[in-house]
């Protein structure tokens, strides 16, 4: 028998109305991991009025977690044999529905839950004695943890102490196909962008280091607010919405960089992906493990919160053009020898998916076995993790 995997997305992910034309699949590649030995389902969005989406996203604000959209894809989570989720606002919402639904971790029929967190550790240090509560209670119905990043997987360790597998995150070359640069020549300004809307984006830094500088030419797209005071005229704000405006902008660019605040979960890897796959010169705030996917002589690291920092390393490209290539050409070849791609990623899930079957079997024995009484003791403590690593 083929096993049941349900992928559980946020509310917009639904892959029947995602990009529609495109034929693009899951959001995220997961769809890359459909076989005869595992077949997927994916959590639906239900049509919605005015009222109840607002019920929906003040019970999201209050719990963290988007609880309604969860309960209505509960019979499909029940049926399966394993819940997959892409962040802690899924996972969390899967375990409190299990939990209610009487789905015990290591029950027989149980469905098993891979637990996936980009934000959580992150804002932990914040969260209030109540929520942390809650949440350590959810995450005992999570049979296994993954994060996007080693650093990432090193605070589940010192919070919770759980061990926690980091994946390699991928791109989507149907969307950006790898190609190797032959050749780097700048323009005059120097052409800088700059992309995202992720909540460590430190477009401060970014318009201090190359703001109101005749020498750089700067686009910055980002749906996030940017204050009047940080605003120069030789920066362009805007949102380059869509694959199209983004190629668009990938390729006015000369140099990408993705400025950013302290974080642990690799915060601006999806605009390496691309720029990595586009052939452009990368400079990143050395933080979030980013080098977990391009080592140092792939992108040009700064300390975080350096302007000066900043145009010296872009600097250093225009000064020497051929290191700029050497090093745009290294993170293209290294993206297609880790195979940062989404058919990769959707992969790693399925082989923490069959070791946690292979554990579940090897407890399956322990549990059904007759006690003293006579009759079977539930174990209803979690697999054990086993170490996850790259």
């Amino acid at each position: 028998m083929s096993t049941r995997v349900h992928v559980h997305l946020f509310y917009g992910a639904d892959p029947r109305f995602y990009r529609p034309g495109d034929d693009i699949g899951c959001l995220y590649g997961y769809h890359h991991a459909e076989s005869d030995a595992l077949r997927l389902t994916y959590s639906q969005d239900a049509p919605e009025k005015k009222p109840v989406r607002l019920l929906r996203r003040a019970l999201k604000a209050a719990l963290g977690f988007d609880f309604l959209h969860t309960w209505r894809n509960r019979a499909e989570m029940l049926r399966s044999d394993v819940i997959w989720t892409h962040t802690e606002q899924e996972w969390l919402s899967a375990a409190l529905m299990l939990l209610l639904s009487g789905s015990r971790s290591g029950a027989a029929g149980a469905p098993l839950l891979l637990a996936q967190s980009v934000w959580l550790l992150d804002k932990w240090p914040s969260y209030g004695l109540l929520r942390r509560a809650l949440y350590r209670k959810l995450m005992t119905r999570a049979d296994r943890l993954t994060t996007l990043a080693s650093d990432n997987a090193a605070l589940c360790q010192r919070y919770f102490d759980r061990e926690a597998t980091p994946l390699l995150y991928g791109l989507n070359t149907r969307d950006f196909p790898v190609r190797v640069p032959g050749e780097w020549v700048p323009h005059t300004p120097l052409r800088i962008a700059a992309i995202g809307n992720d909540r460590d984006r430190d477009w401060d830094t970014l318009i201090k280091a190359f703001g109101h500088d005749p020498r750089y030419s700067v686009k910055l797209a980002t749906r996030r607010r940017i204050p009047a005071a940080l605003r120069a005229p030789n920066v362009e704000i805007a949102l380059f919405s869509g694959i199209r405006k983004q190629h668009e902008l990938y390729d006015w660019a000369d140099v990408i960089v993705v400025p950013l605040r302290p974080n642990s979960h690799a915060s601006g890897i999806t605009v390496m992906l691309e720029a990595a796959a586009l052939g452009k010169p990368m400079v990143a705030t050395d933080v979030g493990a980013l080098k977990d996917y391009f080592p140092a002589h792939e992108a040009a690291y700064i300390p975080p919160f350096d302007p000066q920092a900043l145009r010296e390393a872009v600097d250093r490209f225009v000064a020497a053009p051929h290191d700029a290539l050497r090093q745009a050409q290294a993170a293209a070849a290294g993206l297609l020898s880790r195979d940062l791609t989404t058919q990769h990623y959707a992969m790693q899930h399925v082989r923490v998916t069959q070791e946690m079957l292979r554990a579940r079997a090897a407890l399956r024995p322990r549990v059904e076995a007759p006690g003293a009484s006579g009759t079977a003791d539930a174990d209803t403590s979690a697999p054990r993790e086993s170490r996850g690593g790259f």
